[in-house]
């Protein structure tokens, strides 16, 4: 059974919050411990808490110093290198979604330019009604179209020779080819 998706808000209720809080710290210290073992890294967690007056550590106070030890002897460049805030966090984020949305809308734009271009071409849409921008965007893809189909057509060419299949123009048209099998 899945457990529902946790709604990531302040808990108004002192108890609940304080409750929560632990059931979570005891989650986060089982992952640490686990990521530890599996990976077969040193991990530690230090977490202070509004509840203790001194904060819990894992795996115990020698374990944490010896991994903050073995960290500070790193030089200042290995460090710093994977090391993000909150903000930096945020900003990766926002930067990740943006390349998506950027992406997102440009399939959209082919789709719908293709949809489009399969419209005119059965008859049943008009290029008369469409602005300067969707013209250029039509033909560039049209172009593309083309270069494609030439290119398919030049693949078959090549794979067909030698294999008993001959390819001629059909009608004496450049564009129209008949395969004899």
């Amino acid at each position: 059974m899945t457990r529902k998706k946790v709604k990531l808000a302040f808990i108004m209720n002192d108890s609940a919050r304080k409750a929560t809080y632990k059931k979570r710290k005891k989650g986060l210290m089982k992952k640490v411990n686990e990521l530890s073992t599996l990976c077969g890294i040193d991990a530690c967690a230090i977490i202070y808490s509004p509840y203790e007056a001194q904060p819990e550590v894992w795996p115990n106070n020698i374990g944490v110093q010896r991994v903050l030890a073995q960290f500070k002897r790193m030089p200042e460049m290995e460090q710093s290198k994977k090391m993000v805030n909150q903000e930096s966090f945020i900003k990766q984020r926002i930067t990740k979604a943006n390349e998506q949305l950027k992406k997102q809308i440009k399939e959209n734009r082919e789709k719908e330019m293709t949809e489009v271009m399969y419209q005119c071409l059965t008859g049943k849409g008009s290029i008369a009604n469409l602005i300067l921008p969707d013209l250029n965007d039509l033909g560039g893809l049209v172009d593309q179209t083309i270069k494609d189909i030439s290119r398919r057509i030049e693949s078959l060419k090549k794979d067909t020779t030698g294999k008993g299949v001959a390819m001629t123009p059909e009608h004496g048209r450049k564009d129209l080819w008949l395969i004899l099998i």
